[in-house]
């Protein structure tokens, strides 16, 4: 169909059977509110259409429809490279699955949050303190790894985070912060369950996916805890957040769309530390911020971090803000940054004293907790303690390979 005003009149004459005196001024806002056809925004249109006065103060939702015409949705401009998918059809075929299946995912009738049988729930659920680990069951999950492969990501997130990103870490996180005169940190309270369904949707939208396909993408990637889950809750605030669609903690996509989804509150908070003459980076729920900062802008600076953060919908744990300067031993996800990035010296000497009585007695013998393999689990811990630290991880790997020889 052409987008010109004959033909719109034409359609509009064969979907109503009649030509109201409305029809024509519909066609006419229509036309000068889209010069192109809004193909990726069919729920918009028809929401434009019935806000619509005709002559005489007609309401188009008075109108009768004879005749339905389905026209598919397609993707206008993608605003990144990600696959373009254009409707539902589209988006089954993009996840190997059929129409039903997709809808049986996706969970449009809250089967997930009201069934009292548990195989006809899409997660499992485990309480820990302070949060709800809500974990996808194999086939939905698989389905949450490959968007994440595919679609979420691929998508940019702000300089400033370095959880979960490829090529960044914990290190990177605290190495923006080493050195400095003072360091703050400060935690976001509840921070995936405050990522609400509403705020993914307006992500694939400006992504450029079509609203069905938004819509379907954010139903495959939120949940709505069931309320037999939420009694245990914690509290009624933490109760409030399970009981609206969010991000599962738990879930493969989750982390890379709460890292999407506050792109702006990244952005604010990086200009508001370069207003302060500081440093910011984030690693998931962890705020750092770091410069010459004396007690008035330390405190002054966390205030109005806690205002960006609750006009974006998020909380600030104010039981853990901590203001250190150098004088103090300054701990950013686990790394003190005095100087350079570096596990505590305790936690190095605790890793030493197990390496050498493996190496003494037999690794077997040291492995008091029964982990499966321990002498992996024990390179692991090595590479975690001596980062960037060519001495320690010199003499660990040295205790290592006494306690478990070459074969």
């Amino acid at each position: 169909m052409l987008w010109q005003r004959s033909e719109l009149l034409a359609v509009g004459h064969t979907v109503l059977g009649a030509r109201p005196r409305w029809l024509g001024p519909v066609v006419t806002a229509v036309l000068r509110a889209y010069r192109q056809p809004p193909a990726d925004r069919p729920r918009e249109l028809a929401a434009f259409v019935a806000a619509v006065t005709g002559p005489a103060g007609t309401r188009v939702q008075a109108a009768v429809i004879r005749e339905r015409r389905f026209v598919a949705t397609r993707v206008g401009r993608m605003r990144w490279a990600t696959p373009a998918v254009d409707d539902l059809g589209a988006l089954a075929d993009f996840l190997d699955v059929d129409g039903d299946r997709l809808d049986w995912f996706a969970d449009r009738r809250e089967l997930n949050r009201h069934a009292r049988d548990q195989q006809l729930r899409h997660y499992r659920y485990l309480w820990r303190p302070h949060r709800l680990i809500e974990a996808p069951k194999p086939r939905l999950r698989a389905l949450q790894r490959h968007l994440l492969d595919t679609i979420v990501g691929l998508l940019p997130v702000h300089e400033s985070v370095h959880g979960f990103v490829a090529g960044r870490g914990v290190h990177t996180f605290a190495a923006a912060h080493a050195g400095k005169p003072t360091v703050l940190r400060l935690d976001l309270r509840a921070f995936f369950t405050s990522v609400t369904a509403a705020r993914v949707y307006g992500l694939l939208r400006t992504a450029g996916y079509p609203e069905p396909v938004a819509h379907a993408l954010t139903a495959l990637t939120t949940t709505r805890t069931p309320v037999d889950i939420l009694r245990d809750a914690p509290n009624r605030a933490h109760a409030a957040l399970l009981r609206q669609p969010h991000l599962p903690q738990g879930a493969p996509t989750s982390p890379a769309l709460a890292n999407l989804c506050t792109f702006r509150l990244d952005r604010r908070l990086a200009g508001l530390a370069g207003r302060f003459g500081a440093d910011y980076t984030r690693y998931a729920d962890d705020l750092a911020f770091s410069g010459d900062l004396g007690g008035r802008q330390a405190q002054h600076l966390i205030t109005q971090v806690t205002a960006i953060a609750t006009a974006e919908g998020f909380g600030v744990n104010t039981a853990k803000t901590r203001v250190r300067g150098q004088a103090d031993q300054q701990r950013l996800a686990g790394l003190v940054v005095n100087a350079a990035p570096a596990v505590p010296r305790a936690e190095y000497d605790r890793l030493r004293a197990i390496l050498h009585d493996a190496a003494q007695h037999g690794i077997d013998a040291a492995n008091r907790d029964g982990h499966p393999d321990f002498a992996a689990h024990l390179a692991g811990r090595i590479a975690w303690v001596a980062h960037r630290h060519p001495t320690r991880a010199s003499k660990l790997q040295r205790l290592l390979s006494a306690a478990v020889p070459a074969p």
